[in-house]
């Protein structure tokens, strides 16, 4: 049995602390906001978040930092990634060397174009910081339904030792090494969920969102691998995987905020009507600047930001990706270069 502190008592992070109780594990629940803490210690639910997923009564909550990170097993940073830098640097005083810090938010730092994890070990350069992503929407971790993740480290020891401590009969964990792939895929998919959610608000239909998730896989895969992430985390469980859950799922409040902006809604609109972070936002100006430093097509990401910051209509953002100039899916010719596979198997 571990001691784990959870920073941050959003959605994510209370459904992560009914798994990990039921896991054995004891807990300390921190949040900021005062109201939110006085509301868990009352209700034992997040009310406005996580509706009728209840939380057992021996979980202790709090808005101290130092009794929620000083001295715990395993720490648990599960803030927006707007507020990763400022909590982290709140935390850094009271973090031992070599403590586990796992960030299980996803984005990119517009300012810097730092993945979270490079934000916390640049904050709190004495802890050992690990990433879990993947299919793993809140609402259905904190009731149970079976799911599937990965974890990211520098180190397989300690990738192993947080799949252990959070795998259970419903919550399967992968372990991985390639942290910023894992990061990439899930700070970009956020984008492309929105571009999905968008197509909805449209009115477009199934074909639409195919076409979405599959061309917006290839650029996750195409700026990742470029920045130093292995191809086949993206298409694994925090690329693909992440990417079909987020732009499918009514969960998802980066398609319920594309959903809104189709349907003719600011940004700020569709935010307020959201109630939560839609990440995707914050990283819309990230994943661009990337491309362009890295020299990466992203067209997808490229028409998201022009909705949102550019004012062009969701419509006009459809049509011009869909007139773009003529390209080829595969990119070796071998094949016709040879007058064609002989085998009649082909490639493409």
């Amino acid at each position: 049995m571990a001691s784990i502190g959870i920073i941050g008592a959003g959605s994510w992070g209370i459904a992560l602390s009914v798994l990990l109780h039921n896991n054995g594990h004891t807990l300390t629940v921190w949040s900021a906001i005062e109201s939110e803490i006085e509301m868990l210690k009352r209700e034992h639910e997040h009310k406005d978040k996580l509706p009728n997923v209840k939380l057992a009564d021996d979980i202790v909550f709090t808005t101290d930092i130092n009794e929620a990170v000083a001295g715990m097993d395993l720490l648990v940073l599960a803030v927006p990634s707007p507020f990763t830098r400022s909590t982290a640097h709140s935390m850094a005083q009271y973090v031992a060397d070599g403590q586990i810090i796992v960030n299980v938010a996803k984005g990119i730092e517009e300012s810097t174009l730092m993945t979270l994890s490079q934000v916390i070990e640049e904050e709190i350069p004495q802890a050992d910081v690990a990433v879990l992503s993947g299919p793993s929407h809140a609402e259905e971790v904190g009731r149970g339904i079976p799911t599937t993740i990965v974890v990211g480290a520098r180190s397989k020891e300690t990738a192993e030792h947080i799949q252990n401590i959070f795998m259970s009969d419903v919550f399967r964990v992968y372990t991985s090494p390639d942290v910023l792939g894992i990061e990439l895929g899930a700070a970009l998919k956020n984008v492309v969920a929105l571009a999905a959610g968008i197509a909805d608000g449209l009115g477009y239909g199934d074909n639409t969102k195919a076409a979405l998730i599959t061309r917006g896989i290839a650029e996750i895969s195409r700026l990742g691998t470029a920045m130093g992430g292995k191809s086949e985390t993206f298409f694994g469980l925090s690329g693909i995987g992440d990417l079909i859950v987020t732009c499918a799922s009514m969960h998802s409040r980066n398609r319920r905020a594309g959903i809104l902006i189709g349907q003719g809604k600011t940004m700020d609109e569709a935010m307020a009507e959201v109630k939560m972070v839609v990440e995707g936002v914050y990283s819309a100006k990230a994943a661009l600047r990337l491309a362009q430093k890295y020299n990466v097509e992203l067209p997808i990401i490229e028409q998201v930001n022009e909705i949102l910051f550019n004012k062009k209509s969701a419509a006009a953002a459809v049509r011009d990706l869909m007139i773009r100039d003529k390209k080829i899916e595969i990119s070796d010719k071998s094949n016709w270069d040879n007058g064609g596979n002989k085998n009649g198997r082909g490639n493409f």
